[in-house]
């Protein structure tokens, strides 16, 4: 059965770094599944008009990353998530978690210390700081294929890497090309190309996993900054954060490539000047994330849904 949003659903409202969380907090029905994971897979059929509803116009727009609070799938998690944006049921959303964790701080459920929470691509966890930032412990990341080369319509052969970092991302540099924020629409038209030559030509992650995101590189404008980021999402919207999956990834690969030591710290800058600081450890044969970062509680609400609104399910 396919549900249609028809009851209040209560949110709380945050950013990351710039990049916006929708946290549900009730009205959305508890989806079936014996996991964090299923859920997430019995939502793609039954919950996609919520999914609309709450993240799209009228009520939201394209940057806004939904969290799902869902029942957790191990004792010592305070809680389950399922993220999801514009287009998709996301695995993992860096940000997003940052979000979450300040979002349980905002309503008393957690204090300053470890937190854990499960979400479909695995357990992370997070230290919420008694200065309001968090640093979450990512699943694992790495390289799939480095030096990967397609040709773009309009840019020639762009070579990058696949790289795993809770999402599946294509990393690289375009010469020429300045990451500006004045700039976006270019660089939205420009990394749209990268993805729709990678999708033409089969270039995949793991398992034949779809490459969602492109991630550009290029200089900071920041001093305390080792690059800058513009992140191109699932669908047609951008990054605002320097996306902590995507920061994830990045790490896995300049540690693959010799470029970045276990525990050193690399600093990443967004498209709107933002930053978040990450670094690697090792456990055994995986390479574990952490990225620290601030979010910003900046409301809370009701959507409604009337049942007579053409666009009660978002304007898709």
């Amino acid at each position: 059965m396919r549900l249609e949003p028809r009851e209040p659903i209560e949110v709380i409202d945050s950013h990351t770094e710039g990049e916006p969380t929708r946290v549900v907090l009730g009205g959305w029905p508890v989806p079936a599944g014996a996991s964090v994971l299923a859920r997430r897979e019995a939502m793609r059929g039954a919950h996609e008009a919520l999914r609309r509803a709450v993240v799209l116009e009228p009520r939201g727009h394209d940057a806004v990353v939904g969290a799902l609070l869902v029942p957790p799938d191990r004792a010592e998690a305070v809680s389950g998530v399922v993220f999801f944006n514009d287009v998709a049921w996301l695995g993992m959303c860096g940000h997003g978690t940052i979000g979450v964790v300040r979002t349980l701080a905002h309503l008393g459920r957690i204090g300053p210390g470890p937190v854990e929470l499960d979400t479909p691509v695995g357990p992370v966890g997070a230290i919420l700081h008694d200065d309001g930032a968090v640093t979450i412990r990512n699943v694992p990341a790495w390289l799939e294929r480095g030096d990967v080369s397609v040709e773009v319509d309009g840019l020639g052969t762009v070579t990058g890497d696949v790289a795993w970092g809770g999402n599946w991302f294509f990393l690289t540099e375009l010469p020429g090309v300045p990451l500006d924020f004045a700039d976006r629409a270019e660089l939205l038209r420009l990394t749209t190309a990268i993805r729709t030559a990678l999708r033409r030509d089969g270039v995949t992650g793991r398992d034949g996993a779809e490459i969602d995101h492109v991630e550009l590189f290029g200089p900071p404008t920041r001093p305390d900054a080792d690059a800058r980021n513009f992140v191109l999402c699932p669908g047609a919207a951008y990054d605002r954060s320097p996306c902590g999956t995507g920061t994830s990834a990045k790490m896995a690969a300049l540690h693959a490539h010799g470029r970045l030591a276990i525990g050193a710290e690399w600093r990443q800058e967004s498209i709107i000047g933002s930053r978040f600081t990450g670094w690697l450890e090792r456990h055994g044969e995986e390479f574990i994330p952490h990225v620290r970062g601030t979010a910003f509680i900046t409301g809370r609400g009701t959507l409604l849904f009337d049942p007579a609104d053409p666009f009660r399910s978002g304007i898709a």
